[in-house]
């Protein structure tokens, strides 16, 4: 027997929330209706979807892969669903649209190049802010809906938060590099490395967080707001990063190559996605923004 496509709501919802009395809160059903749906897919695929553990559950590897797959089987269904509604009734009025700084330069361009070609009479005000001022104005109701880090969202009781895409973190080196040309790099290998820090949406806490594992403090060889400045350090040989694959590329914009690979071990990964209050009332336009996102699958 198949999965429905209930059970991937239920599925996605887990690793969304980290547990399964946090999703089934905000699906509105029993713990009892997400812990079987969960039991029958990893039964049904064969794998772990999920480490248990004392305070919830962690995703599995298996698990982040499955991930990818159910929000797309989603995304199609609403795709799907969409194309029979009525293609004269296109959107109006005006967007009011929150971007945190890796989702403004490395994901919504095309997103909202689609979603104007679709509804060319919505008017679109989009800001850049940290996670934490878009929960505030999105809570306050000046803002319909936010593209940003979903692992970010803090006040889940009064925000909506749907992943769209799942970035792993990767280990980022010049050319050359020693550890490129080893099978396996663990984070203890990353010692006595200096490090180039990304010091935007939590990027720095997130990895300075991942490397306290080691038990000494990180050789930071420097911090920057900019990602193409991290491309120009690594390429060029002062330092090594950790940065999720969302934002990588193999050339800095010197030319200068940059290698990316996987660590073994337990890496956090970036989710990116829409965010919005709960129990209101979405806008015509903003109801449209959503649909094309869920539509649209991120590279």
């Amino acid at each position: 027997m198949s999965f429905t496509i209930r059970q991937l709501n239920y599925f996605v919802a887990v690793a969304e929330y980290g547990s399964v009395s946090a999703a089934a809160h905000s699906l509105n059903i029993s713990q009892s209706a997400v812990t079987e749906a969960i039991k029958f897919l990893e039964a049904d695929l064969g794998v772990a979807l999920f480490d248990r553990h004392s305070r919830g559950l962690r995703i599995t590897h298996r698990g982040h892969q499955f991930l990818r797959h159910a929000t797309t089987i989603l995304a199609e269904v609403s795709g799907a669903r969409r194309a029979f509604e009525d293609e004269g009734q296109t959107a109006k009025g005006q967007l009011h649209l929150g971007l945190t700084s890796l989702v403004a330069g490395y994901v919504i361009s095309d997103l909202l190049a689609k979603y104007r070609r679709a509804n060319p009479k919505v008017e679109i005000s989009a800001i850049e802010e940290s996670s934490e001022y878009l929960e505030h104005l999105l809570i306050g109701g000046e803002m319909d809906v936010a593209v940003m880090m979903t692992t970010r969202v803090t006040d889940r009781h009064a925000l909506h938060a749907e992943t769209l895409d799942v970035s792993p973190y990767r280990l980022w080196m010049p050319m050359g590099h020693p550890l490129s040309n080893q099978d396996s790099i663990r984070l203890s290998d990353l010692k006595d490395e200096p490090l180039i820090i990304l010091n935007i949406d939590e990027m720095e806490q997130e990895t300075v967080s991942l490397l306290s594992v080691l038990g000494t403090q990180p050789k930071v060889a420097f911090r920057t707001r900019s990602v193409e400045a991290v491309r120009s350090l690594v390429a060029t040989g002062a330092g090594v990063a950790l940065l999720p694959d969302l934002v990588y590329r193999p050339w800095s914009l010197e030319g200068d190559r940059i290698e990316a690979r996987d660590v073994s071990g337990s890496l956090p990964v970036v989710q990116v996605g829409l965010v919005w209050r709960k129990g209101s009332k979405l806008s015509a336009a903003a109801r449209e923004f959503v649909a094309v996102a869920q539509a649209y699958k991120l590279d």
